[in-house]
């Protein structure tokens, strides 16, 4: 740290102004003031001190962030929650003031108590009246944060909305083949089984794929069509929550009934042959090829691919109700979680933690806030009936997410509220449609917002729970490709499971749940 002997003559310099708004109402200190931060996330591995919206926070707060990022480039490891880059920063011994990562809580709630990160209770109620704020009105999130001894040591993401994936179908296939939307699983079933033998792509070959996925977990999930479970949150393979008991999906007799299923689709050719090996290139290749007929995916980015209707006649891809199980369920697993892994924490070396406290709190005041979602007003949104609205020219450019990565905004690992009107604003008519279809639908469940361990739940947890997972994983791929039958193996599975210790994880796991949520 050290104070800044140009001060912000450098902004004058730059083609970036400050915003309308920049006033002293933002100052957090009277002389410029730098901190050093380590910054990793796959989509921005260092902190760019050129972003624009770096710089207009600059010129509001008084404090200019110095990257100082160990690591760059490297790959969250997604097993732990944890990164290679923040591992190799912790074994250099030198932590910067500010380390924003994705995957941070875990690691933060296991290194703060032992004194690499500073407890923020007291700094929050006392400098950041914006985040109390927020926690006093959800203190189930704060109580989300908070590591094993009731400190938090992370401002976390905040993502905003309810929904995020959706069942989607080729709508003109379903009206080619005189069939209805489907409402059921047997109903669902019946138009996957057409698509596949009926030649919707009228290209008189069987090459069309009825059910396929970018990510194979989401294949997974389809086992809430027949009652059962998979991933409590929106990380993959999550554990969850029902009525205080802290479970897993891949137990149940719904989960059994549900990979059976899927087994057997897939051995009749209803989903993708390749659903473990294509990978995200998927929804772009079966789509613009003419070849998908259905998925289960994000809203906006989704209905986006209507835009092909300009290449393949009469093309249209629309959300549809999650289809009713056998016993009459309706259920979206899925769903944006209310409090992300990802986030930003002070080192314990910062000897500036009042300030840079407030320097958090200023991205939860409505100008930071407005700054970490939209950018810089007059270079990506003007305000319009006192609403930040993008120009038609940035809407234009290119993907959103990916132009204001680029300008410094929508960074998950930066702390910051999200607002979901700015994805409102690119998402199209298909999307927003589908969007209030699932809004008058009461198909979202609860998330598991997970737990902090203590030492000792954090030993018994690393001993067992890396390959009782990989064991579940592998399970459930060799049946649905026909390499063993679930309900001759189900019994020896769940013995396996036991002797691997998951009796064990899941008493850790409701201890700590039970301390943290009371």
């Amino acid at each position: 740290m050290r104070k800044l002997t140009i001060g912000t003559a450098l902004l004058a310099c730059s083609a970036i102004t400050a915003p309308a708004m920049a006033d002293d109402s933002h100052r957090i200190v009277d002389d410029p003031l730098e901190l050093t931060i380590q910054m990793n996330h796959a989509r921005y591995p260092v902190y760019e001190e050129s972003w624009p919206v770096e710089q207009v926070a600059r010129e509001l707060t008084g404090i200019h962030l110095i990257n100082d990022t160990v690591g760059a480039n490297m790959r969250t490891d997604e097993n732990t929650g944890r990164t290679e880059a923040l591992n190799l920063m912790l074994a250099s011994g030198q932590i910067p003031d500010i380390v924003g990562s994705s995957r941070i809580r875990d690691f933060v709630n296991q290194y703060g108590p032992e004194g690499a990160f500073i407890p923020l209770n007291d700094l929050i109620a006392e400098h950041a009246p914006n985040i109390a704020a927020y926690y006093a009105e959800r203190p189930d999130i704060e109580a989300a944060v908070k590591a094993a001894d009731g400190q938090m040591y992370y401002i976390p993401y905040l993502p905003d909305g309810k929904y995020g994936r959706a069942y989607w179908i080729r709508t003109d296939w379903l009206d080619k083949l005189g069939l209805d939307m489907p409402e059921t699983v047997q109903e669902y079933e019946n138009v996957l089984r057409a698509f596949k033998t009926q030649d919707p792509n009228g290209n008189g070959e069987a090459d069309e794929v009825p059910l396929f996925f970018r990510q194979w977990p989401e294949l997974i999930r389809m086992v809430t069509l027949w009652d059962g479970r998979a991933h409590g949150s929106d990380t993959y393979h999550d554990f969850l929550v029902e009525d205080g008991k802290v479970s897993h999906g891949y137990l149940g007799e719904g989960y059994r009934e549900g990979i059976k299923n899927l087994a057997r689709w897939y051995d009749e050719g209803l989903i993708d042959a390749e659903v473990f090996t294509r990978g995200s290139s998927a929804r772009d290749f079966l789509l613009s090829e003419n070849l998908g007929g259905s998925t289960h995916d994000w809203f906006a980015s989704t209905g986006g691919y209507n835009r092909l209707s300009a290449d393949i006649e009469g093309f249209e891809f629309k959300a549809f109700a999650p289809p009713a199980s056998p016993s009459g369920r309706r259920v979206e697993e899925h769903r944006r979680i209310l409090v992300k892994p990802d986030g930003w924490a002070i080192g314990h070396t910062n000897e500036h933690a009042v300030e840079t406290v407030k320097y958090f709190d200023f991205w939860f005041s409505e100008a930071g806030r407005r700054l970490a979602n939209f950018g810089v007003e007059g270079e990506q949104y003007e305000m319009v009936d006192g609403k930040p609205v993008f120009t038609q020219a940035f809407l234009d450019a290119g993907p959103v997410n990916r132009s204001l990565y680029q300008v410094g905004s929508q960074l998950q690992a930066r702390g910051y509220f999200q607002d979901y009107n700015y994805e409102w604003q690119w998402t199209n008519a298909f999307a927003q449609e589908g969007i209030k279809l699932y809004d008058q639908g009461d198909y979202l469940i609860p998330d598991f917002l997970g737990v902090a361990f203590n030492a000792e739940e954090q030993k018994v947890y690393d001993k067992h729970w890396g390959s009782i997972r990989d064991y579940m994983l592998e399970r459930q791929q060799v049946w649905i490709l026909g390499g063993g039958e679930v309900e001759a193996e189900w019994d020896d599975y769940l013995a396996q499971l036991e002797d691997m210790g998951l009796s064990a994880v899941l008493d850790v796991m409701q201890s700590a749940y039970t301390r943290q949520y009371n």
